[in-house]
Order: C-alpha cells, then sequence, then structure tokens
C-alpha cells in the first residue's frame, strides 16, 4: 500500500529544508523550527494541515518583516521545487494578505507558482478582491512561463478540489471566461488540463455555459478540440443531447435509411444474483446495432446503490466509448467488486443494475447484496 502524501513532510526532509534556510539566514534556529513543527498533533493531521503548520513555523522563525522573510526565502526558493513546497505560496497567503503587501504578494506567488504551485493560496486573494485578481489572472494567462500560464485557469476554478471554494463564480462564472478564451489554444498540455478542468467545474452549475463554449470553439484547433472533450466529460455521462449530438454519438430514433431504432437487441446478465458485501459480480452484456450505417456509441452499466436510508443512489461506469461499424454486436464480461471505499459504503438490500447505450437504459438485471459474512 502506498504512503499517504502527508508522509513526505518526515524527519529528514524538515532537517533538510531548516538547515537550507539557515545557509540563507544565520540567525534561523534550526531546531526550534522543527520543534515548532512537529509538536502537538503533528501525527494526526494530513497534508494541507501539515504544510500549514510548516508556514506558522517559519513565520515564527523568520524576520517580522514580511519583505525581509521573502527575500528570504527568494534566496532559496530554486532549491525548493515539487508538491512539499507548497507552504512558500500559504506563507504568502498567511502573511501577505495586508493591502500595502499586494504587490510584494503577487509578485511572489508568481515566482513560487514556477517551482511548486501557488493554486490554493491565490484564492483567499481572489475572495478579498475578486476584480482585481480576474484582471491579474488575465495577465497570467498570456505569461511565458507555462505553471504561470496554469495557475491562470486553475487559481480560479470554482470547484477546485482540496481548496477554498469560489462561491461568486459558482453563481456567476463569466469572468472566468476570458482567461479560458486566451488559453484554449495553449501548447502545454499541463495547461490545458487546467482549463478542460475548470470547464467541467462550470458544467456542473452552468451546463447551459459550457455547452455554448463548446459549440463555439469545436473546430477551431486540435489543442483547442481536445479541451473541449475533456470539458464535457461531465455533460457526456450526463448524456446531454445537445453534447451528445456535438461528439457524434448516435441516436435512438430510427434511421432514415433502416427505419430501425439504433438498438436491435440488448442483453445484460448478471452472476451471482446475490452476494455479500465483499464479493465480486460478473456482468455480461450483449449489445447488438441496426443494420446500415455505423455509430459512435458511449457502452455503460448502470448501478443503483442502496444506501444508508434505503433509498437508492445510481452511478454510471464506462464499458466502451467508439464507433461500430452498422449491424456490429459489442459484447464483453466486466467484473465489479462491491468492496467498501473511502468514497463508497455497501448497504445490503436489492440493487439494480442497467446497461446503457449512449445515456439510454437498454437492459437490466436485478442483483442482492446481504451483509458481510462474519469472520
Amino acid at each position: 500500500m502506498a504512503e499517504p502524501l502527508k508522509a513526505m513532510y518526515d524527519g529528514f526532509f524538515l532537517e533538510r529544508f531548516a538547515a537550507l534556510v539557515k545557509t540563507a539566514w544565520n540567525p534561523f534556529n534550526e531546531s526550534e523550527f522543527v520543534e515548532h513543527v512537529r509538536d502537538g498533533n503533528w501525527e494526526q493531521l494530513e497534508l494541507k494541515a501539515r504544510a500549514r503548520k510548516i508556514t506558522e513555523a517559519l513565520g515564527a522563525a523568520l524576520p517580522q518583516s514580511y519583505g525581509d522573510a521573502l527575500a528570504v526565502l527568494y534566496l532559496i526558493d530554486e532549491k525548493c521545487t515539487g508538491l512539499p513546497y507548497i507552504f512558500f505560496s500559504d506563507f504568502v497567503e498567511i502573511y501577505g494578505m495586508e493591502p500595502h503587501n499586494w504587490d510584494l504578494s503577487l509578485a511572489a506567488l508568481t515566482r513560487f507558482t514556477e517551482r511548486s504551485t501557488a493554486e490554493f493560496a491565490i484564492r483567499a486573494f481572489i475572495l478579498n478582491d475578486p476584480e482585481r485578481m480576474a484582471s491579474q489572472m488575465l495577465a497570467w494567462a498570456e505569461h511565458p512561463n507555462e505553471h504561470v500560464r496554469r495557475l491562470a485557469s486553475e487559481g480560479i476554478r470554482p470547484r477546485l478540489p482540496w481548496a477554498q471554494a469560489l462561491p461568486l463564480f459558482k453563481r456567476d462564472p463569466s469572468p472566468i471566461v476570458p482567461i479560458l478564451e486566451k488559453l484554449k489554444r495553449d501548447p502545454s498540455l499541463y495547461v490545458r488540463k487546467s482549463v478542460a478542468n475548470n470547464l467541467n467545474d462550470i458544467a456542473k452549475d452552468h451546463p447551459e455555459l459550457v455547452i455554448s463554449l463548446a459549440e463555439a470553439w469545436i473546430g477551431e484547433d486540435p489543442h483547442t478540440d481536445w479541451i473541449v472533450r475533456h470539458g464535457c466529460r461531465t455533460l457526456i455521462k450526463k448524456s446531454v443531447p445537445e453534447i451528445m449530438a456535438l461528439f457524434g454519438y448516435a441516436k435512438h430514433e430510427a434511421s432514415e435509411e433502416t427505419d430501425q431504432p439504433l438498438v436491435a437487441y440488448a442483453e445484460l446478465e448478471v452472476t451471482p444474483s446475490i452476494i455479500a458485501i465483499g464479493s465480486e459480480i460478473s456482468l455480461r452484456y450483449h449489445v447488438r446495432l441496426r443494420e446500415g450505417e455505423s455509430a459512435k456509441l458511449r457502452i455503460e452499466y448502470g448501478i443503483a446503490f442502496v444506501k444508508s436510508g434505503g433509498k437508492t443512489s445510481i452511478k454510471r461506469f464506462l464499458l466502451s466509448d467508439r464507433e461500430y461499424a452498422g449491424g456490429a454486436a459489442a459484447s464483453s464480461v466486466r467484473a465489479h467488486r462491491f468492496a467498501d471505499l473511502t468514497t463508497r459504503k455497501h448497504y445490503s438490500g436489492l440493487h439494480v443494475v442497467t446497461l446503457w447505450v449512449n445515456g439510454r437504459e437498454v437492459a437490466s438485471a436485478e442483483l442482492t447484496v446481504t451483509e458481510a459474512k462474519p469472520l
């Protein structure tokens, strides 16, 4: 089992970093810094909380003048690259929010994001002055460094994981659009992934806006097409008709050529039909298309999971997404394990398993899930 990310902040990391700070500023007390970081409930803290603890220890140990403290960090930041050093940007968020420090702070975040990331720290500044920061992000979108351009998109995502929410942009994402417009042809995949994820965030609250952007952007550039496809993934999972048509998925209605529905035959078999939590089922499916023209299909299976209160909630899983010849058959077997995850706990009861083609249910089977047998 892989170690959790928070484990990267071990004793060796802290001692090595303290020694590096000491080379830049001789009054720095290495042992006090490490002791400050590790005191209290350190072992129980998760990644971002540990980074914050390092930030606070730095704040106590570096010069009390914010500008002087930044000057110390500037002497060592080139040697501090990657995710572990998110506390450089966190330092700016905690100690550089005063209005008279903003020019210093934004320059520091521009510099620090090139070596790690400022996507979390920048959100406090956005919430404090959204208009100024939207303009700043627009300027960063033209920066020569891909990490800074990525910050322009990633930092203003309405639903960035692990980060403060930006409810104002959940309500009205229109200030984000000019930033994404500047980045939609970016040569860096690192940046394009962020733009796509930003679109996907917006789609969860304003699908009509993303549909409009997708229809306007598609076909402009291969880089833009990749962003549009990846950014519309939630809308594709929901089988939004405009998006399904945009990406060429076949309609279920009868074809003009054959006067037959898209799916001529569909079957789903689940074995065994009764399992205990922690066990595995085998799903065997078979779909045959109408004769005639080829068709692009997105084939999924869905499980209506029983929740703690007895209600059900369906989740769909991808089986196939490609072009099929007219009259072709798609069939395979997929295993699905009913083991508890950090993101899903299983409960006993009747689970309906369904087969979906291009957003429409075409077959179903019943599955009874029982409590796991005691060891």
